[in-house]
């Protein structure tokens, strides 16, 4: 495995990741490995298909009929 040493980070930073890594009972380089990859590898995005498929099928067709604009403002047609 490669190595990655970052320089010049502000105390703020550093005393930032300790906490958060005390928080998930691990090390701060673990946690900064753990932050590294969630960042450049975190979860892969959703295909249209998958978040479609994952929607709860709430409600009826008929919430979604069409209705005539009485008074022609109808932009559709």
């Amino acid at each position: 495995m490669a190595r990655l040493l970052v320089r010049d980070l502000e105390p703020e930073v550093v005393q930032a990741l300790k906490r958060r890594a005390a928080k998930h009972g691990q090390s701060a380089e673990a946690e900064h490995r753990e932050i590294l990859r969630q960042a450049l590898l975190g979860p892969k995005k959703k295909s249209f298909a998958q978040v479609l498929a994952g929607m709860p099928n709430v409600g009826l067709d008929s919430d979604f009929d069409r209705t005539d604009d009485s008074e022609g403002n109808d932009v559709f047609n």
